[in-house]
């Protein structure tokens, strides 16, 4: 049986194909970057001989204008890699390309797939889904109110202070109206959705906002091999900067992740690092040691995230001698 692998170049109105063969063939499609467009270019791969079996697709995520086609493909049986747009710019790099176009992208990704195998990509399940679309909403509709809000504090017209109020009012509710929904779609949930958020509010500084961000941006936290996957995944990881005996770089952590969970894990760490036993513990051992407090405080939040991971792996709820319980998942910190 032959062997296809094929690259989807995504925009956010169209996907650019190429179809690669094993004999090193190509054949390019586009189609519209909407469900009927899905349907048919499988279709489309089908007819030239592209069967569930014998392919591999890939495409880079780019969020919301990626999602709906890779999930098309896997909830239709498709093996299916969504990968940082930086792999695939790279594996470019080594192949010395110079020119750039969404059909050439999509060639290149298509080659990208058949030399490095990426992973296969799971899209979510559909409680974590919908979470996730309302958590995006409430995101939104939050952003818009500070808006309005430093709107309403530079403006100097009543006409316009009038209608910023307004606004200011209905946004305020539909905020509250959200909020109820996310509330009411985890507790209503009979599977593990409501019982890792159960387990994520049992440790200090984490909320029930944060708990439904964190379960609506990373999915099922279970999916992860290990608590150093999730910090990965999340861009908290320790980074080092050596080389030699004169490149002494300054550590961090490295930010090839999540920015939207790190941003949201930022206060929760704060509260922690005051309220949470282990984490104040580590962050003031480290402040002892010499780091800053901006540094202590990214370290707290990696150690934040292995106890994240740990108690929803163990279902066990925190508490204070849980860094003594769960050594095991904690490797590393």
């Amino acid at each position: 049986m032959s062997q296809f692998w094929v690259g989807i170049d995504v925009s956010k109105r169209k996907l650019d194909v190429a179809l690669l063969n094993d004999a090193g063939k190509v054949k390019s499609k586009s189609v519209a970057n909407d469900p009927l467009g899905f349907a048919a270019l499988m279709i489309w791969l089908k007819d030239r001989g592209a069967e569930l079996a014998s392919t591999h697709v890939c495409l880079e995520a780019t969020g919301v204008y990626s999602d709906g086609c890779a999930t098309a493909f896997a909830d239709a049986g498709w093996v299916v890699s969504v990968v940082n747009p930086s792999l695939p710019k790279s594996f470019g790099q080594s192949e010395l390309k110079r020119n750039k176009t969404d059909e050439m992208d999509a060639a290149l990704l298509a080659r990208y797939c058949s030399k490095m195998s990426p992973a296969a990509w799971k899209p979510a399940p559909v409680e974590y889904r919908k979470l996730r679309s309302l958590v995006d909403r409430l995101q939104a509709l939050k952003d818009m109110y500070q808006q309005e809000a430093n709107r309403l504090e530079a403006s100097v017209e009543d006409a316009a202070k009038q209608s910023i109020t307004q606004h200011l009012t209905w946004l305020a509710a539909r905020i509250a109206e959200l909020d109820k929904d996310i509330n009411k779609h985890i507790g209503g949930n009979k599977g593990t959705l409501r019982e890792d958020a159960k387990l994520l509010t049992s440790i200090p500084g984490i909320g029930k906002t944060t708990a439904a961000k964190v379960l609506g941006l990373a999915g099922d936290i279970r999916r992860f091999t290990s608590a150093k996957a999730l910090a990965a995944f999340i861009g908290v990881t320790p980074q080092r900067y050596e080389s030699g005996t004169s490149v002494r770089g300054r550590s961090g952590i490295s930010q090839a992740g999540h920015h939207r969970l790190r941003h949201a894990l930022f206060m929760p760490t704060l509260v922690a690092t005051k309220h949470n036993p282990p984490v104040k513990a580590f962050r003031n051992r480290l402040v002892a040691a010499g780091k800053t407090k901006k540094s202590a405080a990214l370290a707290s939040m990696n150690k934040l995230v292995h106890i994240m991971y740990a108690v929803v792996q163990k279902g066990v709820a925190f508490d204070t001698r849980f860094s003594g319980l769960a050594l095991d998942v904690q490797d590393g910190i």
